[in-house]
């Protein structure tokens, strides 16, 4: 079918002695300040198999030993696949469920994408984007982690936009009918996780269709608001975006060296992510608020209606909200109230704030920035003189679409996905060399 961009992988997963609660380990880009979680991890881990012994956790990436490091992943990555301690599963695809703490289960789909539809750079109109800008810096190290790897582990989440609930969740009235493949406590408050497989067939072929129908233009229009003008986008990178920018920056390598039939199939074109509906109740949008150090209020809002009537806008301050708008309450020593943007130019929120903002920076070197998660915390930073906090909107779940397809990729901080433990721990392996 057209604008099918998923591919049915050979899952590796480790052998059936393994104890999967010392297997399984959080993603590398969490807990990148807290070495003594990670040394938690290593003691629990001890002598076992683990991913631990296959990822390289970020708080470790600036240390001198990095390469040491990188090397001994390489060696243990061949020995467990020529011990056995990973073995490939038929081709498939598993249906994951997980909970965390929360109300209700996070329910997702691990299966893979194909890189050639991926693109992180500014303007991207591919059909699987970020939706918040890629860090290029941050590219460089995790490549040296990936050259020389012949298995990847994933923590990447994409994101659909399914508020009919047609595509992910009805697979859970059918696990009966799936063999399971892991069922286990996760370390470290991460709660539980269970795993079915689906292998390849009539169901996978269906739920590939169904992901590919995202892209038929005359549905995709009437859910945005949108024209043939902007680019289709099915798929959003939620989590995980460097790894898979990374994984892009790798492929790019190796293809260069590859004809284009050997292109076709090779395992590093493919990245395995867990698919994710945003409409999933377990996922909590929590807008980041936006806290300013070091600045005149005064002058802030006043350069700031400036820099929106210049752009079309009509911008005041307020007592209150107003319909039709884009609205701020904020606070400072002395000063609250609504930083109003009527006929904005920007599609959501926060990335007409956050323009102005930037420009706001871009002007007073001195003034500096950070991301709230919490109002209260904004509250009592802005009672201190000299300090500004903008207090942003909830999130509407397919605003996170809309914004990515109006604007291209929202600004960074746009909003949180979970806390840290809740994020991906690494279970599922897959080649990606041949």
């Amino acid at each position: 079918m057209e604008n099918r961009v998923t591919h049915v992988p050979c899952i590796l997963m480790p052998k059936k002695d393994c104890d999967l609660s010392k297997w399984a380990v959080i993603a590398c880009d969490q807990y990148t300040s807290q070495p003594d979680y990670w040394a938690e991890t290593d003691r629990i881990v001890g002598t076992a198999p683990s991913t631990l012994r296959l990822t390289l956790p970020e708080v470790y990436l600036e240390d001198a030993d990095v390469a040491s490091r990188t090397e001994k992943i390489h060696q243990t990555m061949h020995q467990y696949i020529a011990e056995g301690t990973l073995q490939a599963m038929p081709a498939g695809m598993i249906l994951t469920e997980r909970f965390s703490g929360g109300s209700c289960p996070r329910r997702g789909l691990v299966l893979a994408v194909d890189l050639e539809a991926y693109e992180y750079g500014a303007g991207s109109q591919s059909l699987i984007r970020p939706t918040e800008k890629t860090v290029v810096e941050r590219i460089p190290p995790r490549l040296k982690v990936r050259q020389g790897a012949c298995i990847e582990l994933p923590h990447i989440m994409i994101l659909i936009d399914d508020p009919d609930r047609a595509i992910i969740e009805p697979l859970f009235d059918k696990t009966q009918d799936f063999a399971q493949v892991y069922d286990t406590d996760l370390m470290q408050n991460g709660g539980h996780i269970t795993g079915w497989f689906i292998p390849q067939g009539k169901e996978t072929e269906d739920i590939e269709d169904k992901l590919a129908a995202l892209c038929d233009r005359e549905t995709f229009n009437k859910k945005y608001g949108c024209t043939d003008a902007q680019a289709l986008l099915p798929y959003a990178v939620g989590d995980g975006n460097h790894s898979m920018a990374t994984a892009k920056a790798y492929w790019e390598e190796v293809k260069k060296d590859l004809t284009s039939e050997e292109q076709e199939n090779h395992p590093a074109r493919y990245v395995l992510v867990e698919v994710v509906n945003i409409h999933d109740e377990s996922l909590i949008i929590e807008p980041i608020h936006r806290i300013l150090f070091g600045v005149d209020a005064d002058a802030l809002l006043s350069d700031l209606i400036d820099f929106y009537q210049q752009h079309g806008c009509k911008a005041y301050t307020a007592s209150a909200a107003v319909d039709n708008a884009h609205c701020y309450p904020f606070l400072a020593e002395g000063k609250k109230g609504v930083f109003v943007v009527e006929n904005p130019q920007w599609s959501i929120p926060v990335a007409t704030i956050q323009a102005g903002l930037d420009e706001y920076l871009a002007q007073h070197s001195s003034v500096k920035i950070d991301y709230i998660h919490g109002e209260d915390v904004v509250c009592s930073l802005a009672e201190k003189q000299g300090n500004f906090g903008f207090i942003l909107p909830d999130i509407a779940k397919n605003d996170l679409f809309r914004g990515v397809v109006f604007d291209g990729v929202l600004p960074r901080k746009t909003f949180s996905m979970g806390e840290a433990h809740e994020k991906r721990y690494y279970m599922e392996a897959k080649m990606i060399v041949k």
